[in-house]
């Protein structure tokens, strides 16, 4: 039996400060439908997709760093979303700030499925940036003075039966540049990866040693080697554009278990990029006999500290 899914990249420009949740959500709608009409089952929207980057503003009170967080998901901001997919019996994949009941703040994601169903939930672990403010730079990134790192490690999922049951993993953002992160979703069996990103358009510590070429470079490396050295399926996809001022790179792409651009975004707006995944094409990276069957490929075994984190016990 072919286990395939049609998915969808949906990069958005840029969420200004000025724009509101409606606006917001209706941009994502749209994206949603033109994906729809398509054929995608799935959609990945960026990381913080119904907010502006927020972090990189100084905010003096919690009152007014509070309207940047959603208590619940879903909830009323958003869900017009959830409903609209729903409808079209398409599922996605969600970047938002996450303010817990117990005053926990999170850089989260969660995948819905087509039935509105939330199937997986992950909070970004590798947080870049300051606490304080750093004096002298033109732009602030503050994700560790509003977010705590992430608790729920690196924790794979099966995807909808809808989609062929794939065995998924998340990450956000800064995630993506670490390969410990991946790893110890493939040691779980992993076949598609999905992500978000807000990822500057400049050097974020302050200087000039990156510039938009080689960050978008270092952002479409990521996804294309870490999907071949891990035989999945990997979906990383940007807000983009400047925003409020702030330069961020786009480069969303969709890339095989080969390490293969399938599909690439063309531009810094709103934009749809789509394609069929086949996850029997895992198999060629993960070994020969079952997909979890890792084989003389993979030496879990030795793999030590990483294995203990990962939890790794493959997905049956």
């Amino acid at each position: 039996m072919t286990r395939s899914l049609i998915i969808a990249g949906a990069q958005t420009g840029p969420i200004q400060r000025a724009d509101n949740r409606a606006q917001t959500l209706d941009r994502l709608i749209a994206l949603l439908e033109q994906a729809a009409a398509q054929g995608a089952q799935m959609v990945v929207f960026p990381e913080l997709a119904l907010t502006t980057f927020f972090p990189r503003w100084l905010m003096e009170t919690t009152q007014e760093l509070d309207t940047w967080y959603e208590r619940a998901m879903p909830n009323p901001n958003c869900q017009r979303l959830f409903d609209r997919a729903r409808e079209l019996a398409v599922g996605f994949y969600l970047g938002y700030a996450e303010l817990t009941e117990d005053g926990q703040r999170f850089n989260t994601a969660i995948t819905v499925g087509p039935d509105g169903a939330i199937l997986g939930k992950y909070r970004k672990v590798h947080l870049p940036g300051s606490v304080e403010p750093r004096p002298g730079n033109r732009y602030q990134q503050l994700e560790k003075r509003y977010f705590q790192y992430g608790d729920g490690g690196f924790q794979a999922f099966r995807g909808a039966q809808e989609w062929g049951a794939p065995i998924m993993g998340m990450l956000i953002c800064n995630d993506r540049r670490w390969p410990e992160a991946w790893r110890c979703y493939a040691l779980q069996g992993m076949e598609l990866m999905v992500l978000g990103y807000n990822s500057a358009a400049y050097d974020p510590n302050g200087g000039d040693a990156e510039n938009l070429e080689i960050r978008t470079f270092h952002s479409i490396l990521s996804a294309q080697a870490n999907a071949y050295f891990n035989a999945t399926f990997a979906v990383a996809v940007a807000k983009a554009g400047v925003e409020d001022g702030a330069g961020l790179i786009g480069g969303s792409v969709i890339v095989d278990p080969n390490g293969m651009i399938l599909a690439q975004a063309k531009t810094l707006e709103d934009e749809i990029i789509i394609a069929e995944c086949d996850f029997e094409k895992c198999m060629q990276g993960k070994g020969p006999g079952k997909i979890f069957d890792f084989g003389f490929h993979r030496r879990p075994q030795h793999y030590g500290r990483i294995v203990e984190q990962a939890g790794v016990e493959p997905i049956a």
